[in-house]
């Protein structure tokens, strides 16, 4: 039980590492090319809008609770 709980612990700090050193990563749909094919033609990915990357999970909520911080205290 000890060592889950370690274990977890060091996979969450980890990700917490890597969000805050790379927050973006590629877009899961379009697997970071900016293009989906549909109808066999090219077209603008739906989900990154063509820019081949997309805000992390962690960094997104790091920045959604930065902000309601921010808020918090002006």
């Amino acid at each position: 039980m000890l060592t889950a709980m370690a274990a977890m612990l060091l996979l969450a700090g980890g990700y917490a590492v890597l969000c805050w050193a790379k927050p973006f990563a590629p877009c899961r749909k379009c697997r970071g090319l900016g293009q989906v094919e549909r109808f066999r033609k090219p077209r603008l990915c739906p989900r990154c809008h063509g820019k081949k990357l997309r805000l992390r999970v962690g960094r997104r909520l790091h920045n959604h609770w930065r902000r309601t911080h921010q808020a918090g205290i002006r």
